[in-house]
């Protein structure tokens, strides 16, 4: 047995392996997956060293524990929180050796939703049409982590970055999500348009890696009925019959029968990974027609 392998001994709420997804199987009926907060994903792998697609363990709300089985850099970036080896405080945002056999515990969020925390070498689970990636919707790739589970680890390719700290932003007090309108805008009243570019939203505590679901004005409908199912994409803002704004997310389903009446800018979505329930939520396009 390798002894390049993680041991989980506290999975936390939901823990899974993540990396840059699995996009261009929507054809297939595969969601893309992958990191919701890819910014933070790939910067906890730059600081060990790691290319940026290797995949890092993704944690929500209350971190996670493990134990490395050889000694290895590890970095814990995304929504801040507190970070120990053996009980010692550590650096959050910055490159930590962990001896082999030391205790790594990632602890529950300052601030935030998300945390990552990338390993040298890289969580080497098996692949999955190219991606190591949990996809929650689908079950493709490795179940969430429970305790005891044991992940094997890659090969290191280059040294960690010698920083004392990386700058990262903050979770959002205000989460602002610039729009554009269509494809089916066309299906609501000319006062729902208005209302969705220029009232307050908040984000609502049903919300997860498929879509984050809002609390708010509902969005009234200029015609009945329901669409025939049709593709969906990352960012699409659909409203289901109550009337409240669901954003998809990475693990969104591919295929959707309610109208989408916008899509959020890609840059945005990051932001979305962090914000917790109760955050203020402004959608931001062009005035209504």
């Amino acid at each position: 047995m390798t002894d390049r392998a993680l041991v989980v001994v506290r999975a936390g709420a939901l823990t899974t392996v993540q990396d840059e997804g699995r996009p261009g199987h929507a054809h297939l009926g595969v969601p893309r997956s992958g990191a919701l907060d890819g910014r933070a994903a790939a910067l906890v792998n730059r600081l060990v060293g790691n290319p940026p697609g290797a995949a890092v363990l993704e944690t929500t709300v209350n971190g996670c524990s493990v134990r490395p089985r050889s000694a290895v850099t590890v970095a814990v970036g995304g929504a801040p929180c507190p970070v120990t080896v053996e009980g010692r405080p550590v650096a959050w945002g910055a490159p930590v050796r962990v001896p082999a056999g030391a205790l790594l515990d990632v602890g529950t969020v300052v601030s935030g939703v998300r945390s990552y925390v990338a390993v040298s070498g890289g969580v080497a689970v098996d692949p999955v049409l190219g991606s190591r990636s949990t996809d929650l919707l689908s079950g493709l790739g490795p179940p969430p982590l429970t305790d005891g589970t044991v992940l094997p680890l890659g090969t290191p390719e280059a040294l960690h970055a010698r920083v004392d700290a990386a700058p990262q932003p903050a979770p959002p007090a205000e989460l602002v999500l610039r729009v554009t309108l269509g494809p089916r805008d066309d299906w609501f009243t000319p006062a729902a348009l208005r209302a969705f570019t220029s009232r307050t939203y908040r984000v609502s505590p049903a919300s997860n890696r498929i879509g984050l679901r809002t609390e708010g004005p509902a969005l009234e409908r200029a015609r009945p009925g329901e669409l025939p199912s049709e593709g969906m994409v990352l960012g699409a803002v659909q409203v289901p019959p109550d009337g409240r704004p669901v954003v998809f997310l990475s693990d969104h389903p591919t295929t959707g029968g309610y109208p989408v009446i916008a899509v959020v800018r890609a840059q945005d979505l990051p932001a979305a990974a962090q914000a917790t329930p109760g955050t203020l939520v402004r959608f931001v396009g062009k005035p209504a027609r």
